[in-house]
């Protein structure tokens, strides 16, 4: 009765046709690509019109303080405590209260990522893989996107690190539009994931020429000073 409650009211917000092709990519098929991004940790960020945040304290994630994502992000305080474990660096920038509002993570070594894609990201020496950033929707569109990743590329420059690499699906506008902002180019390369009936997985990778996103690098308002790294 809930799936019947769930679904009709997925076909009210969404509409039907949209509906199928979520159950089609949930049960039967899906095709994602991931576009390999980069771009160096010395160059300032590009200007922007970000609105400002209140102060938040930066900290370290550790498998003991895992527990500060409990209030927004209760279903990852596991995964978190995980890859503090592993050996990850990630950041966490918390509010008044103790809880963690956003956060990000960094690995210098090849990173098998079994919690989302289920597939392993190759990184070369001097390379850093930048994964599983993300905040609140208090802070959507505020100045932290920008300020989670400097921190984290400062901190992985101190380990010698010279470069940021991550992947974006080519479906989340918005994650390729704070890519461009923060100054990112693109490598050319995709990772393809396939699934079959919501159970087999398989991979692929391919290039490309140009650009596949010039039609996002226009801006709508004046951007302001730029942020140096």
């Amino acid at each position: 009765m809930d799936i019947l409650k769930k679904l009709s009211g997925h076909i009210r917000r969404k509409g039907l046709r949209a509906t199928l092709a979520k159950i089609r990519r949930m049960y039967i098929f899906s095709h994602r690509q991931l576009l390999w991004m980069e771009r160096d940790l010395v160059s300032p960020v590009p200007p922007h019109n970000l609105k400002p945040y209140p102060p938040l304290r930066v900290m370290k994630i550790t498998a003991d303080n895992a527990s500060a994502f409990t209030r927004y992000f209760g279903d990852r305080v596991g995964v978190m405590a995980e890859l503090a474990s592993e050996g990850h660096t990630g950041h966490m920038h918390v509010d008044e209260h103790g809880d963690a509002v956003a956060f990000i993570w960094g690995t210098p070594r090849d990173y098998f990522d079994r919690h989302y894609y289920g597939c392993r990201f190759p990184v070369k020496p001097g390379e850093f893989f930048e994964f599983g950033g993300e905040m609140t929707r208090a802070y959507w569109g505020s100045e932290l996107s920008v300020d989670v990743q400097v921190r984290l590329w400062k901190a992985m420059a101190v380990k010698g690190c010279s470069k940021v690499v991550d992947v974006c699906d080519s479906s989340n506008i918005p994650a390729l539009k704070l890519h461009l902002r923060m100054g990112y180019t693109e490598q050319q390369r995709i990772t393809h994931i396939y699934t079959l009936f919501g159970r087999w997985r398989f991979y692929r990778e391919t290039r490309y020429s140009g650009s596949r996103l010039t039609a996002l690098r226009k801006t709508s308002r004046p951007p302001v000073p730029a942020t140096a790294v």
